[in-house]
């Protein structure tokens, strides 16, 4: 079950937040992260002032849907901290990064729209603080290029994910698209 925000609420009020986050899973997964609000609301059974009330905008929904498989995205990370190799644990992870993506339909979509706000989000801050630790580690040990930044790596792999999302042959795509990532993340000598 998927928490209900910190704040107190009546016991119908966190039914009805349960009922909007399943309902809301099923449209993204039908749908993609696009499917109607008012839909949604409907498919719960509550009113549109009721979803809204709960979810200001369509990315604190997204990101609610996704909190669980964003936050084993994040331990994950946190775990890949102790690899012995700081590129294969960066590599591993993006890999997860884009199969989270593959499972949960609209993933890839909340995190790439994370990315790109500058509003305050706990799953931009959270994705950010564990691709940071990453990449900081692989570019120190010299195996990713130092001018890669947290912000550019991200989107590259989430619009790889995003591109192969609905592909019949998405792990073959995947896997091909991974690989000409990492090569370009490498860093060269300039020898």
């Amino acid at each position: 079950m998927t928490r209900p925000p910190a704040r107190p609420m009546r016991a119908d009020a966190v039914r009805n937040y349960e009922r909007i986050l399943t309902a809301a899973r099923a449209a993204f997964a039908e749908q993609g992260s696009q499917a109607p609000l008012d839909d949604i609301a409907q498919r719960a059974g509550v009113g549109n002032a009721t979803l809204y009330r709960h979810f200001p905008t369509r990315q604190a929904l997204l990101e609610a849907v996704h909190r669980d498989h964003i936050e084993a995205l994040c331990r994950q990370a946190k775990e890949l901290l102790a690899a012995p190799s700081p590129s294969e644990a960066l590599m591993s992870w993006l890999k997860a990064v884009v199969a989270q993506g593959s499972t949960a339909r609209g993933l890839a979509a909340s995190l790439m729209a994370a990315i790109g706000t500058q509003e305050e989000s706990w799953c931009r801050d959270a994705v950010f603080a564990s691709a940071s630790a990453l990449l900081a580690r692989a570019q120190q040990a010299g195996a990713v290029r130092p001018d890669v930044t947290v912000r550019q790596l991200l989107k590259l792999v989430n619009a790889i994910a995003l591109a192969t999302e609905t592909e019949p042959d998405r792990d073959e795509q995947v896997g091909r698209l991974l690989d000409l990532l990492l090569d370009g993340l490498r860093a060269t000598s300039t020898s």
